[in-house]
């Protein structure tokens, strides 16, 4: 909530802020001004990559740290990168959770149709159509999070056009790590064959969590690039 100014002369001071992609990044930057002492409103623009702060003697050095903590650019600069920012973890494992989610839908659910079909029982190991197959799972998991990640920025207040551009720049290669982690997991327990094994599936799960976690951290930390 922003504070309340009585008596005092309120001054304007816009910043240019880098990494925001839409409107959950305006008012996550929007929200952290207006929690600063002293701050009366803020205008937050991903359009234009602008703040335009209304406060009460309050130094650019505090409200561009408020800006920076959350993991965005302020003119140009970004604050010290580190391990060990709490809020950023948390931030950027519930990115992951629902890219997981999206990949997990795809690639689950192509690799339960072979074993079902039993369509790549007889495959040759490692033979172009066995890649063929293998590559299947990975291509229909990326898809199914776009199609998530879309899904998530269209309820955020995005257009279609600019919601879908957004899913696919996000982070490819966060969803990358996780599809072939997460199959190459279940390719552990199947000893090569192209199906589920369902024993594997908390194992891959977990596995597909972690690999992108930290990448992801760091995209959120050093470029604020998340938007949910």
């Amino acid at each position: 909530m922003p504070h309340a100014l009585v008596g005092n002369v309120t001054e304007t001071i816009r910043l240019d802020v880098g990494g925001m992609t839409c409107d959950g990044c305006s008012n996550r930057v929007r929200n952290v001004l207006e929690g600063v002492r002293g701050v009366s409103s803020a205008e937050v623009s991903h359009l234009d990559g602008s703040a335009i702060i209304h406060h009460e003697d309050v130094s650019k050095d505090i409200l561009s740290g408020a800006i920076r903590s959350i993991g965005y650019s302020v003119d140009g600069g970004t604050e010290n990168f580190h391990w060990r920012d709490r809020s950023v973890w948390r931030g950027s494992a519930d990115n992951t959770k629902w890219c997981l989610v999206g990949c997990a839908v795809g690639e689950f659910g192509t690799l339960a149709y072979y074993s079902y079909s039993g369509i790549t029982v007889d495959l040759e190991l490692y033979s172009r159509k066995w890649y063929f197959f293998a590559i299947l799972p990975l291509i229909n998991g990326l898809a199914t999070s776009v199609m998530l990640e879309t899904f998530l920025l269209i309820r955020g207040q995005m257009d279609f056009r600019s919601a879908l551009s957004t899913a696919l720049g996000m982070s490819f290669i966060s969803m990358l790590m996780m599809e072939i982690s997460m199959e190459v997991t279940d390719l552990l327990f199947t000893k090569g064959v192209l199906g589920l094994n369902y024993t594997a599936v908390p194992l891959m799960l977990f596995v597909g969590f972690l690999a992108p976690w930290p990448y992801n951290y760091w995209r959120l930390k050093k470029y604020g690039m998340a938007c949910h």
